[in-house]
């Protein structure tokens, strides 16, 4: 699908160059002199090289449809995962970068979602959130407000993160798998 210089957007998957190329940041930018054009920043889905490029609004670049499919993570070996299709049972192996930063929230049986261009696996995304328990937190201290005060805590998986001064060991908690952040005591 062909689309406008100026209709790309973050996130959006376009091939330039003949590189596969994701949008991570996008700025309009309107000099005083010359036609309007969009600045932006593309990541190489392959090989995670970055480059800056400008497309004016008459240029036509071509946006990527990927394939999505929910697969079930099998395990781990060295750098490589395997991931199960949960209708054909096939399975493929695939490197861990393809998960990124969220990695330490990946766990044996969980569902994720496997994206394929022109059937090769480029990115593999976690469910948003994930219940986890506290293996360490470090005690209360009296006096500490509990609106404002956060608290160091270890997760299961070795994660360190922070929590409200009420959560303690054995306690399992929801966080967001992008940044480990704390979303709330888990409902049991």
């Amino acid at each position: 699908m062909r689309i406008n210089g100026n209709a790309i957007r973050p996130g959006n998957l376009i091939e330039h160059k003949g590189r596969l190329m994701r949008a991570v940041k996008v700025q309009a930018v309107k000099p005083g002199k010359g036609g309007a054009f969009a600045q932006v920043e593309l990541k190489d889905v392959r090989d995670g090289t970055k480059m800056n490029e400008r497309f004016r609004a008459d240029e036509q670049v071509e946006r990527v449809r990927l394939d999505q499919k929910q697969m079930q993570f099998l395990y781990a070996e060295g750098d490589m995962l395997t991931f199960m299709d949960t209708e054909s049972f096939e399975q493929i192996t695939v490197n861990a970068d393809l998960v990124g930063e969220p990695l330490p929230f990946l766990a044996e049986g969980m569902s994720c979602e496997v994206e394929f261009y022109e059937e090769e696996p480029i990115s593999v995304s976690l469910p948003e959130q994930v219940t986890l328990e506290i293996s360490e937190a470090d005690p209360v201290v009296k006096g500490q407000t509990a609106s404002s005060s956060y608290k160091p805590a270890v997760l299961e998986n070795g994660v360190k993160i922070m929590v409200p001064p009420h959560i303690e060991a054995g306690t399992r908690v929801v966080v967001t798998t992008a940044d480990g952040a704390y979303v709330e005591r888990a409902k049991d």
